[in-house]
């Protein structure tokens, strides 16, 4: 997310307690609440209040051309309303739902029950479909957001200069049977020719040789090469599945990948092309493919700072062995990040792919960057209504590493069961969840500094505590005031137990939290009032039925108050209600 800049307030600004007593034998989940400072617990009705605070002056404010104020208004996603008037504050979904629009589901219908189902992203793959498709299914999800109130970010992800990439040319999935013959070749052909598959670059077959492997989206199918001639490959298959439009391919040899350096450039002229497009569009995420490094991030960072009058986030998709070997710094260069586990696995070893799993989304949440986990998650509800048990495990494996979002890719782009796929996603997160705060869980999360000046050290130390308190005090939500997004985010980074309700007025910031674990956007007028905020807020969600009397929240904000003179501060009140 979007550092704070400019003059800024980091807040831890007070705890509310408005039960009629603080009961500190109460347990969340099975696990005790711990005791407030020397041991001894709290007795009596109490109001804590805390405030911490920090202003000084920063460079390079981000334009504030998306300000927008609703009087009067609260700006909730129907669907995250709907969760917390059923199953409570506790039984809101922390893991966010990615899902991929493909003719299966791209009707203003579908759209809307994948939107009840609880998709928090609509990815739209510009390798497919005309911008025309992409244009008329954006307008529609926009439409739905305004109309029926639901919060659905829109993210382009980027075709990249893919060299590895085979297409049959029919428009679904194809069965290839053990032991026959097919034909790839770089020549160009309309349609479909039978057991023929089309190559989209011409040196794809240079330096393979006969007996080599040839491997469809890391195992989907596999073929030998039994004849070479020019550049055509002859190939036998050995192992039978399911082949793909615009599938992933690779050769090994001797149990090893077979790499040749291409040097292609990361965005072809397509690619900017629909960059251009999505900004025409004022969509929310541009995933940008086959980066190998933070070169080819911080310079379409930079060129939509300039085209574009909205914040648009960049995130970066890991899926080579390149962008491994520089991680950090294309992590620290994006947005976000998304673990393309489907192409990953082209080239790395099986088993390896679990770890290195691990091991980007630990480097994310370190880096406080949220992490998207793409690719197979429920590969077999493609055609089947119900997914296998180990799938489910998978997602759930994803969920208890704290993935930011899961994503769905062919079973609800051209699935028969997309709907379905998106609810064992919904049902599957939220169990793993509730036994991670069963089991107390985030305490194994171990910190990193982010931030070299004391303002950055500041924010990042009060977001700690205020996580620390608020699971320690088993407060019923995290309140954060923000603009830009970045104290949310910090929130985020330390997997609290209660939910974030992030309120703000810039309606790009509203979208970009979707992807941030545990938060919910709300959009709502902000003043530099702190306490003219939080009763605002307070009334607005009290009107809805969303809190009542006896409910507790912790309040950070990043909102500055008016001052003439910078400050600093910090005060701790114990305040004793008759």
């Amino acid at each position: 997310m979007a550092a704070v800049t400019g003059d800024s307030s980091l807040m831890c600004h007070r705890i509310v307690a408005r039960k009629s007593c603080v009961n500190l034998k109460n347990r969340i989940f099975g696990i005790p609440v711990s005791t407030w400072g020397n041991g001894e617990k709290v007795k009596g009705k109490v109001e804590f209040r805390v405030r911490a605070a920090v202003q000084v002056g920063l460079e390079g404010l981000k334009s504030e051309a998306n300000f927008r104020g609703l009087e009067g208004n609260l700006g909730i996603d129907v669907v995250s309303e709907g969760e917390l008037r059923q199953k409570g504050f506790l039984g809101l979904r922390k893991t966010k739902l990615v899902c991929t629009i493909g003719p299966a589901c791209c009707s203003l219908e579908d759209l809307e029950k994948l939107a009840l189902g609880g998709m928090n992203v609509a990815r739209l793959n510009m390798c497919h479909n005309t911008r025309e498709w992409h244009r008329d299914v954006i307008r529609k999800i926009k439409r739905l957001n305004e109309e029926k109130g639901f919060c659905v970010s829109v993210m382009i992800d980027t075709e990249g200069s893919q060299i590895h990439v085979v297409d049959h040319g029919a428009p679904s999935s194809v069965k290839v049977e053990d032991g026959s013959t097919w034909l790839f070749t770089a020549a160009k052909f309309e349609g479909s020719r039978p057991c023929t598959v089309q190559a989209n670059y011409k040196g794809f077959s240079e330096g393979i040789e006969v007996g080599d492997e040839l491997v469809i989206d890391g195992g989907m199918a596999t073929f030998e090469v039994i004849e070479k001639n020019g550049g055509d490959l002859h190939c036998k298959c050995t192992d039978p599945g399911l082949f793909l439009p615009r599938a992933k391919f690779s050769f090994w040899r001797d149990g090893k990948l077979v790499t040749r350096n291409y040097e292609l450039p990361t965005l072809s002229t397509k690619d900017w092309a629909d960059i251009e497009f999505g900004i025409s569009e004022e969509v929310d995420f541009i995933a940008l493919s086959f980066v190998n490094n933070a070169d080819s991030v911080r310079h379409l960072k930079s060129y939509l700072s300039t085209k574009s009058a909205k914040f648009i986030r960049v995130l970066a998709k890991i899926e080579s062995l390149e962008s491994l070997h520089k991680l950090e710094e294309i992590v620290d260069a994006s947005d976000g990040i998304m673990v393309a586990r489907g192409d990953l696995g082209v080239e790395l070893p099986l088993e390896q792919i679990p770890a290195v799993q691990e091991d980007i989304t630990d480097v994310c949440r370190k880096l406080n960057k949220p992490v998207i986990i793409a690719s197979q998650l429920l590969e077999s509800m493609v055609e089947y209504p119900t997914p296998t048990r180990a799938e489910v495990a998978d997602v759930s494996e994803a969920v208890r590493q704290y993935a930011d979002a899961l994503m769905l890719s062919g079973e609800s782009a051209i699935g028969s069961y997309g709907q379905k796929a998106l609810s064992v996603l919904q049902m599957a997160s939220s169990r793993m969840e509730m036994w991670s705060r069963e089991e107390n869980q985030q305490i194994l999360l171990r910190q990193h500094q982010l931030g070299v000046s004391l303002p950055d050290h500041i924010a990042e130390q009060i977001c700690n505590c205020a996580v620390e308190m608020a699971n320690n005090l088993g407060v019923d939500a995290i309140f954060v005031y923000t603009k830009h997004g970045h104290m949310a985010s910090l929130l985020s980074r330390n997997r609290p137990n209660p939910p974030i309700f992030a309120f703000t007025n810039d309606d790009s910031t509203r979208f970009a939290m979707n992807l941030q674990w545990g938060v919910v956007p709300l959009l709502v007028s902000l003043s530099d009032d702190m306490e003219a905020n939080i009763s605002k807020t307070v009334d607005l969600l009290k009107s809805k039925g969303l809190i009542s009397q006896g409910d507790s929240v912790l309040v950070v904000s990043d909102v500055n108050p008016t001052r003439a003179t910078p400050m600093a501060y910090q005060s701790i009140q114990v305040k004793t209600i008759a």
